[in-house]
């Protein structure tokens, strides 16, 4: 049976990259990850501007991580997209999932043909909440 792509990362992503995740409690990037954080993945905060978040170590680029990273969470303006799909194949990640808003066709379709599992414009939070009967059997 076929899952849609939204369960499928739910169920086999359990370490997730947030691209753009902020230390700022008022930011969306920090509401899902802290959901996601507290329904048990492990999240690791990817930003320039960080040192920690969610008593994660934060890293300034993907390509820094020195570990298995099932999924990267985008949340960056669609012309920053290329760039983080491009280093999300580079460490090996199994999906990208692009948040409400954030639609860049071209990359996703790279992603896909390189054998990563795409989302795009979709709240993985909401996805969370919506598949939550599915993700608990």
């Amino acid at each position: 049976m076929n899952l849609p792509p939204e369960l499928e990362i739910l169920k086999t992503c359990k370490t997730i990259a947030v691209v753009g995740l902020s230390s700022n409690k008022f930011r969306p990037s920090y509401e899902v990850a802290a959901y996601m954080q507290k329904a048990g993945y492990r999240i690791i905060p990817i930003n320039p501007n960080e040192t920690e978040v969610l008593g994660e170590k934060a890293y300034p680029i993907l390509d820094e991580i020195q570990e298995v990273v099932d999924l990267v969470n985008l949340f960056r303006r669609p012309e920053a997209v290329p760039e983080a799909v491009d280093a999300a194949i580079r460490i090996g990640a199994k999906a990208v999932w692009m948040q409400l808003d954030v639609i860049h066709e071209e990359a996703a379709q790279k992603a896909r043909d390189a054998g990563l599992l795409v989302v795009q414009d979709r709240c993985l939070l909401i996805e969370h909440r919506r598949f939550r009967t599915e993700l608990a059997s």
